[in-house]
């Protein structure tokens, strides 16, 4: 794999971490702000809604400028964002750096895969959008309990500076050993036509019903996992008996999930890329309803946690692939849109899972919950092979009309 890869995931490592170790560091945030935890907790809203938000924004400008030099100024913002956290001297100066932060989460997962593709030949693509993700991915095993710990033993704003140096360790990471991106027809100025013309063509990619399926997909099948762990640490020490200070072990057996099934997902989705979402969209369904019962045991909730991650991260790279491919030669907003989506589907299923919980229903419920979008993005990954196999040159005439050039004028 080239080294290029590596400094997309340092840069994926560091936004990874930063996205997750407030959840731990809640407490001693809130303390610092003299206020209580749930208002701590509008750092990880925020966050979260930032992403959606700033994924098709910035997205946009990356159309108009070269994918290299784009993900440099978003490695810039999030150092920006992480400083400005670490130096708050009030809560909402605090949540203005969270929200600075997560500007450039869904614009550099976006970019960042059309970059890491372009590294491969076209039968690796999916392992090496894996590659960039693992990232994210370890930053579940090591970056978040190594941050929380941190925070908690030292001061929650050394952690966020040690984040931001994360990203300046990205950022020149990219600069020395990322290639300048090869000519595309999207109206950054290196080739082809006007920002106008680049920007049409790229809203023209959402026509493809394909690329609407494959971003539900991802809202649903994601938003399974996060419905689960969202709540992870009531129903561990209500239902299964842990003790809180092992819920944070507990989490990094799902991250190892999360590494191992990434990496799977990579290298299968350059094989047979839908049969893999059958085979995990399936498996994360089932896995989440029988998370219900076994929720119930020390033991085999053990097990399972690793397993959700697995599954539902397995299906990460074959999705964004599936964005790719769907998109021609004008992926960068839809490939950004997608991260969103992930996002999205996390605020959802926390929300639905939330619901069911203050209805007053069990600790497991949201397992239920997270079963039942996983089920839903399955059936729409079978209508999806359905459409295809049924008009495949209606689909190829989808993805040619994003790659065919829209002339000013027109």
């Amino acid at each position: 794999m080239p080294l290029a890869l590596l400094a997309l995931a340092i840069g994926a490592f560091g936004i990874g971490t930063t996205e997750f170790v407030i959840m731990g560091l809640l407490p001693q945030v809130a303390r610092t702000f003299d206020v209580t935890v749930p208002t701590a907790g509008l750092l990880t809203t925020g966050y979260a809604l930032g992403v959606v938000v700033g994924a098709p924004l910035l997205a946009v400008l990356g159309t108009r400028i070269p994918r290299k030099r784009m993900l440099m100024l978003l490695m810039g913002l999030f150092v920006l964002g992480n400083l400005i956290t670490a130096a708050a001297p009030t809560f909402g100066v605090a949540l203005a750096g969270r929200i600075t932060a997560s500007l450039a989460h869904g614009a550099f997962f976006g970019i960042g895969s059309i970059v890491a593709a372009d590294l491969v030949a076209p039968q690796k693509k999916a392992g090496a959008i894996a590659m960039m993700f693992t990232g994210l991915t370890v930053a579940n095993v090591v970056g978040v309990p190594l941050g929380t710990m941190i925070g908690q033993q030292i001061g929650w704003r050394i952690t966020f500076l040690l984040v931001a140096a994360l990203g300046v360790l990205g950022l020149a990471g990219i600069g020395a050993l990322v290639p300048a991106a090869r000519p595309h027809l999207t109206g950054s100025g290196t080739a082809g036509g006007t920002g106008a013309v680049g920007l049409r063509r790229e809203l023209a990619a959402f026509r493809n019903v394909q690329v609407v399926l494959a971003m539900l997909m991802t809202v649903l099948g994601f938003g399974g996992v996060f419905a689960a762990i969202t709540y992870i640490a009531p129903m561990m020490t209500d239902a299964a008996g842990y003790a809180e200070g092992s819920v944070t072990w507990l989490l990094v057996l799902f991250g190892l999930g999360m590494v191992a099934g990434n990496l799977i997902g990579g290298r299968y989705a350059d094989r047979r890329l839908m049969p893999m979402l059958f085979v995990t969209l399936a498996g994360l369904a089932t896995v989440l309803a029988a998370f219900s019962f076994t929720a119930h045991s020390k033991p085999l909730a053990a097990v399972t946690i690793p397993l959700i991650g697995a599954l539902g991260f397995a299906t990460v790279p074959p999705l964004q692939k599936r964005v790719l491919d769907q998109t021609g030669d004008a992926p960068t907003l839809a490939s950004a849109v997608n991260i969103g989506a992930f996002n999205l589907g996390n605020a959802l299923a926390a929300w639905l899972g939330g619901l069911v919980l203050g209805a007053g229903y069990g600790p497991t419920t949201p397992n239920w919950i997270g079963a039942a979008l996983a089920a839903s993005a399955l059936a729409l990954a079978v209508l999806s092979a359905a459409l295809e196999r049924r008009s495949p040159a209606a689909a190829a005439a989808e993805r040619q009309e994003t790659r065919t050039p829209v002339h000013a004028g027109a």
